[in-house]
């Protein structure tokens, strides 16, 4: 179950990743609260979806391998957004809007389920970098 979900959400964060990069302008217009936080930049924008990118390809193959270490690396940035976004929301007045429901369903659950999921996980044991990836 554990790599369903790592696979699912590393899946959604590339799927996140391609939405933003391809169609930056519909996303920065349609997603709740993204707007709210200054003047579209595309530059910024398309940075955050690199970033998506890069978690969610190492949550996929974390998934595939069942590898932990892999797994903490592609999940690391999505709890640091996660939790951004919590804090943002605290100073915000933590209303109960759209924008916190887009959050918790698009952001912080993924990001959670994922690192959940993660810890789960059997780590490939203590060799070395370089033994890990001569397989």
């Amino acid at each position: 179950m554990r790599r369903h979900i790592l696979i699912g959400v590393g899946g959604l964060s590339v799927l996140t990743a391609a939405y933003m990069g391809s169609a930056t302008q519909h996303w920065y217009q349609t997603i709740p609260g993204v707007a709210h936080t200054g003047p579209m930049n595309f530059h910024f924008a398309k940075d955050v979806a690199l970033a998506y990118l890069s978690s969610g390809a190492a949550l996929i193959w974390a998934g595939v391998r069942q590898d932990r270490l892999i797994g903490i690396c592609g999940a690391s940035w999505l709890v640091l957004h996660a939790l951004f976004h919590i804090l943002i929301w605290f100073q915000r007045g933590m209303p109960a809007d759209m924008i916190a429901l887009t959050n918790l369903i698009g952001i912080q659950t993924p990001a959670f389920a994922g690192v959940i999921s993660v810890f789960g996980l059997k780590s490939e044991g203590t060799k070395s970098c370089s033994a890990r990836f001569k397989k």
